[in-house]
């Protein structure tokens, strides 16, 4: 008999994304490194202007792509091998699939805060956004995106390599966070009334 649980398949799309992060393709991820820091040295250090940037990089390619379409035309050469520059159906249907599923899970939580009253995912949320606006005062968001990049290099060759003990720390930290949650939900919590089964259903 076959196996009832078949593993997932993985797109090559997620295999080299995970090739590049472990450094499995290490041209990948020092291109990406690089890119990373240059971008941060320009937009950070250098002060140059994001904006001013980006409209010199395409003012650039539109007079290099004008230019060797006219030499082509000229000199019997092939014109500029472009691909097709539109947006298919498919890839936009994928893209508001995915915001729809991400929007739908945001409401859900605002819906079960401000009508179901949910005491414990109040809290959740309001200690997720404090540490993002803590966070975000400490440094701003070319910072953060430049430190996400460093981490996404390194966190996952670190887990990679030694899994065994980060498991055990993460499960020993895990044990404890659930014991002091459980306390203050037995002395805190709990206190606070929450609405029965049969007020929610005439809400």
């Amino acid at each position: 008999m076959g196996d009832s649980n078949p593993t997932p398949r993985i797109s090559v799309h997620q295999a080299l994304v995970a090739d590049v992060l472990l450094w499995r393709k290490w041209c990948g991820g020092v291109v990406m490194l690089a890119s990373a820091t240059t971008f941060w040295y320009l937009f950070e250090r250098a002060g140059y202007n994001f904006l001013s940037f980006v409209a010199n990089v395409l003012l650039l390619l539109v007079v290099i792509l004008f230019f060797w379409a006219k030499s082509a035309s000229l000199l019997n050469r092939p014109l500029p091998p472009l691909p097709n520059l539109e947006i298919s159906e498919k890839t936009v249907g994928k893209v508001a699939d995915e915001l729809q599923v991400w929007i739908n899970f945001v409401l859900s939580i605002v819906h079960d805060i401000a009508v179901g009253r949910n005491l414990k995912l109040f809290l959740k949320v309001a200690v997720c956004l404090w540490l993002v606006s803590f966070i975000g005062s400490l440094f701003n968001f070319l910072t953060l995106v430049y430190i996400g990049v460093i981490l996404s290099l390194s966190v996952p060759v670190a887990y990679d390599k030694y899994q065994h003990h980060i498991d055990e720390k993460l499960s020993v930290t895990h044990r404890i966070i659930q014991t002091h949650y459980r306390k203050i939900d037995e002395t805190v919590l709990r206190k606070f009334p929450l609405p029965s089964n049969k007020e929610k259903k005439m809400q």
